[in-house]
């Protein structure tokens, strides 16, 4: 017997993954934010933000915020600085008037941003066995051939 899959959560899946926490379009927000999975703003939010998951500015939202996060998707309106550790993606829809600091950065035709961007190495991807391994084979002057 195959298993029905009911799917009560209806907030908005990306590649990334399907946001768990959602500010509506009527929603207000006013402080310091943190949070662990993703968040999706709809509405208007002034503060900071901090997380090591992803975020979304959605299309018609205003953020007024200096942003730190994994991944950063900007449909909306953002003022402030960006600063997105793996990836940062403007679509169409967006504008930015900010700073810029990521390791990956997508931006769509029609996009508005006003800012500076730097370009930051994304860190690879170490498993526990495979690095340890790695490091203590390695020469010191491999190592240091590596880092340039």
């Amino acid at each position: 017997m195959t298993k029905k899959v009911i799917q009560i959560n209806k907030n908005p899946v990306y590649d990334i993954g399907m946001i768990t926490t959602l500010f509506s379009k009527d929603t207000e927000f006013y402080g310091d934010l943190s949070f662990k999975k993703s968040l999706q703003i709809n509405g208007y939010f002034e503060g900071e933000i901090a997380s090591g998951g992803f975020l979304v500015v959605g299309e018609g939202a205003i953020v007024k915020a200096s942003i730190k996060a994994k991944t950063v998707i900007v449909m909306g309106t953002v003022y402030g600085n960006i600063e997105a550790s793996s990836r940062l993606e403007i679509q169409s829809t967006g504008k930015l008037y900010g700073n810029i600091i990521t390791a990956k950065l997508q931006i769509a035709d029609g996009v508005v941003f006003e800012g500076k961007c730097e370009m930051i190495k994304s860190e690879p991807k170490k498993t526990g066995k495979e690095s340890e391994n790695k490091e203590s084979t390695e020469e010191p002057e491999m190592a240091e051939a590596a880092q340039t």
